[in-house]
């Protein structure tokens, strides 16, 4: 059956290589990818071969942008899948997004629901990209990002923390916490549909510490890589793989499940929790409303 997807976070890293893979794999996939800069689309067809893929303008930080590209794909297509893989992590949580929320949950949380609002339930599979950041604990973020601290989701959105590096980290694995969440509550109300968390494990090289200072980047770039000779981490190809398999492939797990590179697992204790999963979906609801 012909497949359409659509998928933010493919300009880079494991996004990139997860669209390579599925693209090349599955010739007859017809794949729209967001593109804050222009030319993503053309490298994609140059690389994979597969010509059916389509550009689609989008600042995920901006809502009406978001709206914008829902509304340019599905005049065009009816979507059957999404990949949410685009992440954000910044050195503060004070940063604001176009429309005044903390960025990083902006980003990896809002963008999310109101895409997944939008595409509605010709969804047959959604797959978000989450991170074992949300444990919070020492084997699974190897003490680089602090522990997720969880609030009432209105106050997740306010830009109100202190502008430090800390609270930005702090802010992006309570976002990643929050993609768990999200996706338990997605998973009842697509009833049709395979909806996951995906975690990619720790891959450095994937332009995530970006916005960090120059000694961070350095250590980012040049000596974190060296952890994918050991059992602790993998590269981007080896996660982009992972990633694309759970995309189109058969169904690995039951809807709402949580998996880890290409294996269902159990996500933290605090991700089961009814009620914020209730509280959250609300919340975002309210908060994308136009």
């Amino acid at each position: 059956m012909d497949e359409t997807m659509l998928m933010t976070g493919a300009s880079r890293g494991i996004g990139w290589h997860a669209a390579i893979a599925m693209l090349a794999a599955n010739p007859e996939l017809r794949m729209f990818v967001t593109d804050r800069t222009g030319g993503l689309a053309e490298a994609l067809r140059d690389k994979s071969g597969n010509p059916q893929v389509y550009g689609v303008p989008a600042d995920l930080s901006s809502l009406d942008s978001v709206r914008a590209a829902a509304d340019h794909v599905l005049e065009r297509a009816r979507v059957t899948s999404f990949v949410g893989n685009a992440g954000l992590q910044v050195t503060s949580g004070a940063r604001r997004s176009a429309d005044g929320f903390e960025v990083t949950f902006a980003v990896n949380v809002l963008a999310n629901h109101l895409l997944l609002r939008l595409l509605g339930d010709q969804l047959r599979r959604v797959v978000i990209t989450g991170s074992d950041t949300h444990f919070g604990d020492l084997r699974h973020n190897l003490g680089l990002v602090p522990a997720p601290r969880w609030r009432p989701p209105t106050e997740l959105a306010r830009p109100d923390q202190p502008d430090t590096a800390v609270a930005g980290r702090t802010a992006y694995s309570t976002s990643k916490l929050a993609v768990v969440y999200l996706v338990h509550e997605w998973a009842r109300r697509l009833p049709d549909a395979e909806v996951y968390s995906w975690n990619p494990g720790f891959v450095p090289g994937t332009g995530l510490a970006r916005d960090s200072g120059p000694v961070v980047r350095f250590v980012a770039a040049r000596v974190l890589p060296l952890l994918t000779l050991t059992p602790l981490s993998v590269g981007p190809r080896t996660a982009g793989s992972h990633l694309a398999r759970v995309a189109t492939g058969p169904a690995v797990a039951p809807s709402g499940s949580y998996v880890n590179l290409g294996q269902a697992e159990r996500s933290s204790d605090a991700s089961y929790d009814p009620a914020r999963e209730r509280e959250l979906f609300a919340a975002a609801d309210a908060l994308t409303a136009t």
